[in-house]
């Protein structure tokens, strides 16, 4: 399980094919490493994978095919900003949302526009997703935990003050841009109860 508050920016260093799928490498950037253990799981721009590999400043994953094409990873070019985040600890405070890393679908930026001293964005979603995000709500972009501002039939809004958009990927992300979202645990959950027989 993760937050949605992000750890650190890193960058992907390489994406090496295996097999008919991939296996990433990942510069961690600040995050701390040190302390790394060979299974753990690290939320990639929203994804989580597993270490198999690492060293003091990076990481190795496996991407399944299913990964690759369901998330935004298969597309991202060397070089590209990930937010990352380590699983957390039972001790650790609970900052963002409950986040699973289980991509439920790809949205994309549909605007940008400041807000005073944030920004205002707004992301297309697939219509399946609309259900599950409610205004005051939570979601999870890229990784970010975000409280929904607005949302219809087949867009949302949040609103990112200038720490995170510092200190996250999406000082790097555009207009245009595909992103990972997850919705919020909770409401996936109530809509599989609701639906039981």
């Amino acid at each position: 399980m993760f937050t949605g508050i992000i750890e650190a920016v890193g960058r992907l260093a390489g994406n090496q094919p295996r097999g008919g799928d991939a296996r990433l490498r990942i510069d961690v950037g600040t995050m701390p490493f040190a302390d790394a253990k060979l299974g753990e799981s690290v939320a990639v721009n929203g994804v989580c994978l597993t270490v198999v590999a690492f060293d003091a400043a990076h990481f190795e994953a496996d991407a399944s095919n299913e990964t690759l094409a369901l998330t935004t990873l298969g597309g991202l070019a060397e070089g590209a900003p990930l937010n990352l985040e380590r699983a957390m600890r039972p001790s650790d405070r609970l900052g963002g949302h409950l986040v699973s890393g289980h991509v439920d679908g790809v949205g994309r930026v549909l605007d940008v526009r400041e807000d005073a001293r944030a920004q205002r964005w707004r992301f297309a979603m697939p219509p399946a997703l609309a259900k599950y995000v409610a205004q005051k709500g939570s979601i999870c972009v890229d990784g970010v935990s975000l409280t929904v501002n607005a949302v219809d039939d087949a867009a949302f809004e949040v609103a990112l003050v200038p720490h995170t958009v510092a200190h996250t990927a999406f000082a790097a992300t555009r207009v245009g841009d595909p992103v990972n979202l997850e919705v919020d645990l909770v409401a996936r959950y109530l809509e599989r109860l609701r639906s039981a027989p």
